[in-house]
């Protein structure tokens, strides 16, 4: 027979050929970045290259394998980490400011024969997840305030919308890796116009709280010094109130004489008094 088929050459290359297609039906080679399902008679068999946390790569089950011609056949589903992509989304905060958002997910199959079984393909993972993603995010951001979204709170949203989209996301096979806030904007025209004004406003008000409590604490430590001031010159008066008068006295003649009581000299005073004035007894001198 051998004879005859080297004889015989267009029976000779449809035997190659026939080899070939049993070989290709036969043998695969799995890549690093893929899981394979062997499916047979359309039901799951076995899982070649799962994902398994913590094992690096080339020790994973990668490489040829074997499965049984024309009864079983391979699907592939992407080992890496996978994104989905949520379409622009309005939410309103609890400020009433309304926000477009822009927002992803970051995902892995960890479960390739759930997501097999649930979904089929990565692609309809992406779909199943996005409204979820949607959902989550009008959740989360409806209970706060704008400002949440610039300030640390951010993070701990983003924790709870992952949280929210992973017990979706392990009924299809999958592990959500991340999710993260692209832009959040106001709307533009008469909403964001308006947005600034109760910003500018808010921060005004705020000001005005600020100011009004320093000059309140400025009065009450200006009075506890005069009042301690006050206390520690009638102590001091007290030990000698003939010094006391006469200090007094020193200080109205300045005023009275000297100036107007505000610091600022005048040209001349003229005072007529009696000699025996009352008022001009430290002129006269003690006795």
């Amino acid at each position: 027979m051998t004879a005859r088929l080297m004889r015989n050459p267009i029976a000779l290359a449809f035997v190659a050929i026939l080899l070939l297609i049993l070989a290709a039906s036969t043998f695969s080679v799995v890549p690093e970045t893929k899981q394979a399902v062997i499916v047979r008679f359309g039901d799951p068999a076995r899982i070649i290259n799962p994902y398994q946390t913590g094992t690096p790569f080339g020790q994973t089950g990668a490489g040829i394998i074997a499965r049984i011609p024309f009864a079983e056949e391979i699907h592939w589903i992407d080992k890496r980490i996978l994104s989905v992509e949520m379409d622009r989304q309005q939410v309103l905060s609890t400020d009433q400011l309304r926000l477009q958002v822009d927002a992803f997910a970051r995902y892995r199959i960890v479960d390739p024969l759930r997501m097999f079984i649930s979904a089929r393909t990565e692609e309809r993972v992406s779909e199943q997840l996005k409204p979820i993603l949607g959902s989550a995010l009008r959740n989360e951001l409806g209970r706060r305030p704008f400002a949440a979204l610039l300030s640390p709170e951010r993070g701990q949203m983003m924790d709870n919308i992952q949280r929210a989209l992973n017990r979706v996301a392990a009924q299809y096979g999958a592990e959500i890796v991340d999710v993260r806030i692209k832009r959040a904007d106001l709307p533009e025209g008469t909403p964001l116009e308006s947005a600034y004004q109760r910003m500018i406003t808010a921060r005004q008000q705020e000001a005005r709280s600020i100011r009004a409590q320093g000059l309140k604490q400025a009065q009450i430590i200006r009075a506890e010094a005069d009042a301690e001031a006050s206390n520690t010159y009638a102590e001091a008066f007290g030990k000698d109130p003939d010094f006391y008068d006469f200090y007094r006295a020193m200080q109205s003649y300045e005023t009275t004489f000297i100036n107007d009581g505000s610091g600022k000299e005048m040209g001349r005073s003229s005072i007529v008094l009696s000699p025996s004035n009352d008022y001009l007894r430290e002129f006269r001198g003690r006795r």
